[in-house]
């Protein structure tokens, strides 16, 4: 007898196992809860326009993001490689190299920042206020200076603080002239002048560091003509920053300034003690406290001789800092934008500084008391042509010719140096020379105040300043060989013996 069938399962409760098929459901599919298939879906069309360009634009966002990043990598492992070549790693010089580029970088950022803000006042109040404060700022800049390398080496790490003294003060005025700026301070020319003072002296305190830290195979010439670079690179960095941050408004490009100057800050206090270090370094003309007259006689002919013709690049270039802006605000150039002239003659300094980095590395160049020569006759040809031809073309090439000048001049100063003096002495020529081009700066920015703003003047004026320089070059050569020179049998200056 075959067994009865299951009775039918009570309602609600459901099949664990099997699973009902959806072709081939059991008891029911209302009772036991079975869905359907959903319906049919229609495969999509093709994108419209609007996802085609939405795909494009998706697509090369993820290429351009991965090809600025593999730039970005590949850039600073190259910047890394430049800095650190033939031993500069070893040495310290690679820091220095770093440090520079930050320091420059906020300097830039600063620039940008401050541009058609500082000036915003009427010119002749403007002008008034910019002189009063160089007048207070700069003068005991210029007296102190010469004082202030013997001093600090005296102290332990007196120079890595001087550096970073120099960069902690323009990391706070950064941050003050941002607010400043903001609420149209009082305090915007102080700062503003405050900066450019711990600028020239942080150049000042930089100088004896380099002869310091010179890796063996590495002259004066390579090693600044690789802090121009640095410099340079350093440069369109903070000013690609602080231009980007403006369009914000002037005060983040400022805070981007105050941010770079604290990491040159943590740099230059991370630098190597020899920095502070003058063992076997002496004096070159006998007594720290020698004036400037004594000092310069102290120095072979062929320094002494380009060192006056720097004198003329650095007034120039003071000069043409100061007097151009307010000129381009009482005399524009016709048919074109005062600021846009400001910034073509900047571009242009910019490129001859660049080209004279270049120059100056070649192995086959002429001498350099004559390259030096050469270049302050172009300067001044340039000078008297925008004296009488005030035109766009000729303000750029002058320019290009004071960058030219004051950064191949430059390193032929930095060439005869380091022929022509003694090891010994080396370290602290270098650092006097640049103390005395750095106060030069600030006779040429000054006449860039005080003469009246009429260009065939003002251009005139300074076509006369760096003929008198070239005086007094070749009036130098009158006097004998300095004591600093190989070959002489100078004493014991250090001992006085």
């Amino acid at each position: 007898m075959s067994p009865s069938p299951p009775p039918p399962p009570p309602p609600g409760w459901r099949r664990a196992a099997p699973a009902p098929t959806p072709q081939e459901p059991e008891w029911g599919d209302e009772d036991w809860g079975y869905e359907p298939d959903p319906e049919p879906v229609a495969p999509p069309g093709p994108p419209t326009r609007t996802q085609r360009v939405g795909q494009a634009v998706r697509r090369g966002s993820q290429g351009a993001a991965r090809v600025v990043g593999a730039g970005t990598r590949a850039g600073t492992r190259r910047y890394q490689a430049f800095a650190t070549a033939h031993g500069a790693d070893a040495t310290g010089l690679a820091r220095l190299i770093q440090l520079h580029t930050a320091n420059v970088a906020g300097d830039a950022a600063l620039t940008v920042s401050l541009a058609g803000t500082v000036f915003a006042l009427p010119t002749d109040e403007a002008r008034s206020q910019v002189a009063l404060f160089l007048a207070l700022t700069m003068v005991p800049f210029v007296l102190l200076a010469p004082l202030i390398g013997p001093l600090l080496d005296r102290f332990n790490h007196g120079r890595r603080w001087a550096i970073g003294t120099t960069l902690a003060l323009r990391a706070f005025l950064a941050w003050v002239l941002a607010s400043a700026i903001v609420d149209d301070s009082v305090w915007l020319y102080p700062t503003a002048l405050g900066a450019l003072v711990a600028s020239k002296s942080y150049a000042v305190t930089r100088a004896a560091a380099v002869p310091r830290l010179l890796p063996q195979g590495i002259t004066l010439v390579k090693a600044n003509s690789r802090l121009t670079i640095a410099g340079l690179l350093g440069m369109m960095a903070g000013g690609g920053i602080a231009g980007a941050l403006s369009r914000i408004g002037p005060d983040w490009s400022l805070r981007a300034a105050f941010v770079l100057y604290i990491v040159a800050t943590v740099l230059a206090i991370r630098l190597p003690s020899r920095v502070d270090s003058d063992r076997g370094e002496s004096d070159f003309a006998g007594d720290e406290a020698a004036s400037p007259t004594r000092r310069l006689r102290a120095l072979p002919v062929s320094v002494r001789y380009v060192l006056w013709l720097l004198t003329g690049a650095r007034m120039l270039s003071g000069f043409l800092t100061l007097f151009l802006v307010f000129l381009m605000r009482e005399h524009p150039i016709p048919g074109i934008s005062g600021s846009l002239v400001v910034g073509l003659v900047a571009g242009a300094a910019g490129v001859g500084n660049a080209l004279g980095s270049f120059i100056g590395n070649r192995k086959h160049n002429p001498p350099p008391e004559l390259l030096a020569t050469i270049l302050l006759g172009v300067a001044v040809a340039a000078a008297v042509t925008a004296t009488f031809v005030y035109a766009v073309w000729s303000l750029v090439a002058l320019g290009l010719i004071a960058g030219l000048f004051g950064q191949l001049g430059k390193l032929n100063l930095d060439a005869l140096i380091q022929r022509d003096v003694q090891d010994r002495l080396r370290g602290r020529v270098f650092a006097w020379s640049e103390t005395l081009l750095q106060t030069f700066w600030v006779i040429g920015g000054a006449a860039g105040i005080v003469v009246p703003l009429q260009p065939r003047l003002g251009f005139a004026v300074v076509s006369g300043a760096i003929i008198l320089a070239l005086l007094a070059a070749l009036r130098s050569r009158s006097t004998g060989q300095g004591r600093a020179s190989v070959g002489e049998s100078a004493p014991d200056l250090a001992g006085g013996r």
